[in-house]
């Protein structure tokens, strides 16, 4: 691995994922290090990033060298780094370095995104959270902004459902943005991590809001929209969805409310519908296929609800919902445990229902 002072050296100008991949096709970073200004602007890097790197970068090293020896739970992960989240890796513009406060082992398990608006109606607020709970208690990471509203509920919802999940500032880790996040923020860290791409000391900025949007979908298997207008900065992680290959969720609100007309506008292009969580763990399939997921074995050792589900499955189909009055828990998680049981190859979807399936 190319030494974590190179990585933050050259991460401090601002080069971008992208033209960094091109250039190490050509030599390596400390290489492209040792080459003087003028070398650095006809290899394409702009006059200010080659006075930067030239000049300053070692100020910018030092900062965040100092950060990560303050606490154990303060770690930098760059482009390199087996920790570095292989699904970022594939996106136009990959960040080079990841500040990390909290769990660095989390950056690599399964991810699911969740934004909206920073102005939530009182239903999108109970919807966020409950949907963010519901995700954590099926074994999906809840990953969001920190912002107000939407994004805060999400993480919540993650936490109180005795969960995990990641928030990515578009900040440095020092300071906390909105400061009236600050409570959430170290419960975050306790269960969780913090992440940024910029440096430690670096205040947050509105430009810098949309750029962690990036890193937020990027992270992510699938994005779920709770509530949105249709000129906002969740509409444009949705696209930035699709750009990515990965999977659109969309939250249908009430007809007259203007935060729900971005989330209309979505399922009208192709987003999942989303009614209940199962809506989007039924995608947990497709992300095992492509290798995103685990497939959750099932064994003798079944949980008191899955084991509940079979012994009232037999060869005759039976919905959901009449299984879930059978057994007495709700409908949702019966059909969170069945999609498990689906995957695992012990039911079957059928005409009218799900069957037991045998093993032979």
């Amino acid at each position: 691995m190319e030494t974590l002072h190179n990585w933050l050296a050259i991460a401090s100008v601002g080069l971008s994922g992208q033209r960094y991949l091109q250039l190490s096709e050509h030599m390596s970073l400390a290489e492209l290090l040792a080459l003087p200004a003028s070398t650095l602007q006809q290899i394409g890097l702009t006059q200010r990033q080659a006075q930067l790197l030239c000049y300053e970068a070692s100020a910018w090293v030092e900062q965040a060298l100092q950060w990560q020896a303050e606490a154990a739970d303060h770690a930098i992960i760059p482009f390199d780094h087996p920790l570095y989240p292989p699904l970022l890796k594939e996106t136009r513009q990959p960040p080079l370095v990841l500040f990390v406060k909290g769990d660095a082992e989390l950056l690599r398990q399964p991810q699911i995104a969740m934004v909206g608006s920073r102005s939530p109606s009182p239903t999108g607020r109970k919807v966020a959270r409950q949907l963010a709970a519901e995700l954590t208690q099926s074994g999906m990471l809840v990953t969001s902004g920190m912002a107000q509203g939407i994004d805060s509920e999400c993480h919540l919802g993650a936490l109180q459902a005795g969960g995990k999940t990641i928030a990515v500032l578009g900040h440095g880790l020092r300071q906390i943005y909105p400061s009236s996040n600050k409570r959430l923020a170290a419960d975050i860290v306790q269960s969780g991590a913090l992440v940024s791409e910029y440096f430690p000391n670096i205040r947050a900025r509105a430009e810098f809001f949309p750029q962690r949007n990036r890193i937020v979908v990027g992270l992510s298997t699938g994005t779920v929209v709770v509530e949105a207008a249709l000129k906002s900065g969740s509409l444009i992680s949705a696209q930035l969805a699709v750009d990515y290959n990965r999977e659109v969720f969309a939250v249908a609100g009430a007809f007259y409310n203007p935060q729900a007309a971005g989330c209309h506008y979505l399922i009208q292009q192709g987003a999942k519908l989303v009614t209940s969580v199962a809506d989007i763990l039924e995608e947990r399939a497709l992300f095992v296929d492509n290798g995103l997921l685990s497939q959750p074995e099932i064994n003798s050792t079944l949980d008191l609800c899955s084991k509940q589900l079979l012994d009232n499955l037999d060869e005759q189909p039976i919905p959901a919902d009449l299984l879930a009055e059978r057994v007495g828990i709700t409908v949702t998680d019966v059909s969170i445990t069945l999609l498990e049981l689906e995957l695992a190859g012990k039911v079957a979807v059928v005409p009218g229902g799900y069957i037991r399936v045998r093993s032979t």
